[in-house]
């Protein structure tokens, strides 16, 4: 099939493999420095991980996933049947050089690097994107809101802990709650929790994929293509633009963004470069008559699940399960989440209720792979956030959209670079 080429007399054309959050923001942010820019997706805008979010923008988040003891938690994590993390053991063989390397990332010695870089592309989320939805005029989108940590037992809360300390460093605001004070800040939440912290200057959006879509249809108003279409193979051209073989035909540009989640280093293994991404496949409930209101997102902090009041209901997100890209949703993982709900929420009616799988694309050492890849300057990757895909969204954006265009950013883009683990 003939080349199809999207350029404009005299400009660079841009492709970026992946319509979800981090893909529609690379998007944006290229073409407002001019590039002729197209969106390639085998599914919809916003349809993969994007969809099932949990809707925090979570700016205080510094805290790599990864943390010294972290090792010694996980046995009991897979062990308890409703616990934050489940391993297919049929999988385990290909997860554990990945394991190995997510804990090594925790050593003491890597935190504070790894927790500067995560605030940088963090921190400024909910500005970015009240600019974002202003211009796409749907600023009710996104809402400024108060982040609550929520414990049974009080050492988890214990403001020297490593993750409330590294956030301290940064500059968070945060009150350690007891006893009463809990329910005085979210009457909903059972008496059982008697410790918390709330992190305040947060935001959330109360609907993930209207927030893509909108966002996608703003950059097609712009001027931008979206194509619908899976890309088999990546070569290169002559002179250095990216040939593309799709299930639509045979495409070119001048530059390729990989934001393809957690089908993206197939992509790059085609170019050579081996890059350590795992799926960390995560769940939600939503619960579309909820009949209870919340004042906060909330985030239980032993079972690692976040509650968020969305336009559709109530939804609970989280859990982590390593099984790989290919086998089937396990729904009970799914169903825990509305055990777990109910127990956070005692007046949470859970009859009406929807449930989701995604692939939470991952790096082992927290950071994502923003950045050109070796020996094909022309080729970068936006992926890997892990659990924060749409907080850091916009300023992955605006980082592959300065490296393109070379437009100097007070931001230091050296911690993302996908060879980082060669």
């Amino acid at each position: 099939m003939p080349v199809q080429s999207f350029a404009h007399k005299g400009s660079k054309t841009v492709t970026i493999i992946g319509a979800g959050i981090v893909g529609t923001c690379c998007a944006i942010y290229l073409q407002r420095h001019g590039l002729k820019v197209t969106m390639i997706d085998r599914l919809a805008p916003g349809q993969s991980c994007s969809f099932g979010n949990a809707g925090v923008l979570s700016a205080w988040s510094c805290v790599p996933d990864s943390v010294p003891g972290i090792a010694y938690s996980v046995p009991g994590w897979v062990l308890d049947p409703e616990g934050p993390l489940a391993i297919d053991w049929r999988y385990l063989p290909r997860a554990m050089p990945w394991m190995l390397k997510f804990i090594r990332a925790g050593r003491i010695d890597k935190i504070a690097a790894i927790s500067d870089a995560l605030f940088a592309l963090n921190n400024p989320t909910v500005d970015l994107y009240k600019d974002l939805v202003g211009a796409a005029g749907v600023t009710e989108l996104i809402r400024d809101s108060n982040y609550l940590h929520v414990y049974r037992k009080p050492e988890a809360a214990d403001p020297e802990e490593i993750s409330w300390r590294l956030r301290r460093e940064h500059g968070a605001k945060m009150d350690f709650l007891s006893d009463g004070e809990v329910q005085e800040v979210e009457p909903e939440i059972s008496s059982a929790y008697r410790h918390a912290v709330v992190i305040y200057n947060q935001g959330h959006t109360v609907n993930p994929v209207r927030l893509v879509q909108a966002l996608a249809g703003y950059f097609e108003r712009q001027g931008g293509s979206i194509l619908r279409g899976e890309v088999k193979h990546l070569t290169r051209g002559p002179g250095g633009p990216v040939v593309m073989e799709t299930t639509i035909g045979e495409l070119t540009c001048d530059f390729l963004v990989i934001a393809a989640g957690a089908w993206s280093h197939r992509l790059t293994a085609q170019l050579g470069c081996g890059i350590p991404l795992e799926t960390e496949r995560g769940y939600h409930m939503t619960f579309a008559n909820p009949g209870v209101s919340l004042n906060h997102t909330i985030m239980e902090g032993r079972r690692r699940f976040v509650t968020t009041a969305m336009e559709m209901g109530i939804r609970c997100a989280g859990t982590v399960e390593f099984a790989g890209l290919e086998a089937p949703p396990n729904p009970r993982r799914a169903s825990i989440l509305a055990k777990l709900g109910k127990q956070l929420l005692p007046n949470l009616n859970t009859e009406e209720a929807t449930d989701w799988m995604g692939h939470r694309p991952a790096l082992p050492d927290s950071l994502p792979a923003i950045g050109s890849l070796p020996g094909h300057p022309n080729v970068l990757t936006a992926f890997g956030h892990g659990h924060t895909g749409l907080t850091a969204a916009p300023m992955t954006g605006r980082i592959i959209a300065g490296l393109i265009t070379k437009t100097p950013l007070n931001v230091d883009a050296a911690p993302y670079r996908p060879n980082r683990f060669s």
